[in-house]
C-alpha cells in the first residue's frame, strides 16, 4: 500500500512596485547634462536595492528613470517609495519630478 505524504504548501506573496520618475530638467542644455543628472539619480536609487534603468527619450529637458523593487505587503511598499520621495525631494529639489507607480 503507498504511503501519500501530506504536503502544506506555503505561499508568501510579494508585491512588486513599478515606478517610473518623470523629471523636468530646465537647466540642463544637452544629453551629456542629462545624462550626467539620471547617473547621479540612478546611483542614489540604487542604495534602495532597486533595479533602474534609464527610459529617457532624445530631448535633454526631461528624462525618465524606471525602477521596480519587492515588498511583502502593499503598506511596506508605499512607506518604501515614500521614503524613496523624500530622498529625491531631499537631494533633487532643484528638479522637478513626478512619481507613477503600480503595484502588482
Amino acid at each position: 500500500m503507498p504511503i501519500r505524504a501530506n504536503k502544506k504548501r506555503y505561499e508568501k506573496l510579494m508585491i512588486i512596485c513599478s515606478c517610473i520618475l518623470h523629471l523636468e530638467l530646465p537647466y540642463v542644455q544637452s544629453l551629456k547634462g542629462r545624462r550626467s543628472v539620471t547617473n547621479s539619480m540612478k546611483e542614489k536609487l540604487k542604495a534602495f536595492n532597486v533595479s533602474v534603468m534609464d527610459i529617457s527619450g532624445e530631448y535633454a529637458k526631461e528624462a525618465d528613470i524606471a525602477f521596480v523593487f519587492l515588498s511583502p505587503n502593499a503598506l511596506k511598499a508605499t512607506q518604501y517609495r515614500e521614503k524613496i520621495e523624500q530622498m529625491l525631494e531631499r537631494n533633487f529639489s532643484e528638479y522637478h519630478f513626478e512619481l507613477e507607480y503600480e503595484e502588482i
